[in-house]
């Protein structure tokens, strides 16, 4: 088998999985992950949650899964400062490891195992290279911040000792 009909297999055993668990709607979902109803479909929108299920009045039915995916970029998000395009290259590159991981056999030929190995490899470099873009950016945010306090605080101590000189002034 090759490597497109393996994820084929595991969207089809997952989405099997998925059939037999709850379904929320999107009231319940903005309750329990605490984002807006509109949020959620912008995340639908910008390929960030894949397109829910839909009732027969066409009411929005999401799984447990698509829950957990919403803690993960609101994590991404609001802990991290994650912008939505890194958020969408960090998602799609943990469906790729969770995809894998799924389909994962010891019994598959060797060049095959090296393949996936490099396509897991592939999507952990990808997800390290929008971590190292964030640090980078914050490090040099950092360093500004740390400039800024020593020059206000160099002016700080100008301006007390200009205060001790004045007051000293004019005690004689």
């Amino acid at each position: 088998m090759n490597a497109n009909a393996d994820a084929q297999n595991a969207d089809t055993e997952a989405a099997d999985t998925e059939n037999a668990i709850a379904r929320f709607q999107i009231g319940e979902v903005a309750d329990r992950t605490g984002v807006t109803q509109r949020t959620l479909r912008f995340y639908e929108e910008k390929g960030l949650l894949r397109p829910p299920e839909r009732m027969d009045g066409g009411f929005r039915l999401y799984s447990e899964t698509d829950v957990t995916r919403i803690g993960y970029i609101k994590q991404l998000q609001d802990l991290l400062g994650f912008t939505l395009s890194e958020i969408k290259d960090m998602v799609e590159a943990e469906d790729l490891l969770q995809q894998m991981s799924a389909t994962r056999r010891p019994d598959r030929e060797l060049n095959e195992r090296l393949q996936r190995s490099d396509q897991i490899l592939g999507a952990l470099t990808k997800q390290l290279d929008v971590v190292d873009h964030k640090v980078e950016h914050l490090t040099v945010l950092r360093e500004e911040l740390r400039t800024k306090m020593t020059r206000v605080t160099q002016r700080r101590v100008e301006i007390m000792n200009a205060l001790e000189q004045e007051s000293a002034v004019s005690e004689l």
